[in-house]
């Protein structure tokens, strides 16, 4: 008898164990359901962000790509002014060679050239041009006049435009009057050959020279902190004399 009575507690207690067990196991089980349907709400999200960021690198490489056939496009102009320019002082060198035959006729073909030569600056990258302009302009002047000799203005003609070929390609720090706002103001010109140009003005605002939709060039200040920054420390670099390198800027030819 005690030994069955045994037992019947022994199978008693099993049974009382799954009891208490069955509320513990639930609960166990509608935890990991809510855990799975938490992870599964993250990976959604992590999901919808990263198509997001795809969208977003997407268009950033399209607006990069549209800038870089921008600045193909103005390199190939620079590059064509520069072959003109080239062409002007080959014919310069042919026009030398002919000058001690006759002064008479080598001042027309002069002047051709200084006409060819100013309408390039006054069309083309706005670094000083006021005071290249009036170089031309007192050589133009003094061979009118008979101020100086035809075969001596061949000369002045073939440096002037040597130093146009090498502002192309000379990187630095200026001062120049610019149009801002409407207005002449004096800034601090940082010069990337003949094809950017950005300025600080005295009161801290920063710029760029940008062209215009007629072709010509107009300044303009930037407002995005970001920019701002970038041309500071372009100004930093060339004040230290680092002209090579890598330098992230404002794209001025961007629409």
């Amino acid at each position: 008898m005690q030994i069955q009575l045994s037992k019947k507690i022994v199978v008693l207690g099993s049974w009382m164990l799954l009891g208490f067990a069955s509320p513990v196991l639930a609960s166990n089980i509608e935890n990991l359901a809510k855990s799975l349907a938490k992870i599964r709400g993250e990976v959604e999200a992590l999901q919808s962000q990263l198509d997001i960021e795809k969208e977003k690198y997407s268009s950033k490489m399209s607006a990069l790509n549209s800038q870089l056939a921008d600045l193909s496009v103005e390199e190939r102009r620079q590059k064509l002014s520069i072959e003109k320019l080239q062409q002007s002082i080959d014919k310069l060198g042919v026009t030398t060679q002919q000058a001690e035959q006759s002064g008479e006729h080598l001042k027309p073909v002069l002047l051709s050239a200084l006409a060819d030569y100013k309408r390039h600056i006054q069309g083309g990258f706005p670094f000083k041009v006021d005071d290249r302009v009036k170089a031309i302009h007192d050589l133009e002047n003094n061979l009118v006049n008979q101020q100086i000799d035809p075969s001596k203005a061949v000369n002045q003609t073939w440096s002037l435009i040597e130093d146009e070929i090498r502002l192309s390609k000379e990187n630095g720090i200026y001062q120049q009057t610019i149009l801002l706002n409407g207005e002449k103001v004096l800034v601090d010109i940082a010069k990337i050959g003949t094809v950017f140009m950005f300025f600080q003005t005295k009161d801290n605002q920063s710029g760029m020279a940008k062209r215009s939709q007629d072709g010509g060039w107009i300044f303009e200040t930037v407002s995005d902190s970001t920019d701002r920054e970038r041309i500071r420390n372009l100004f930093d670099s060339l004040k230290k004399q680092i002209r090579q390198g890598y330098f992230e800027l404002p794209n001025p030819l961007s629409k």
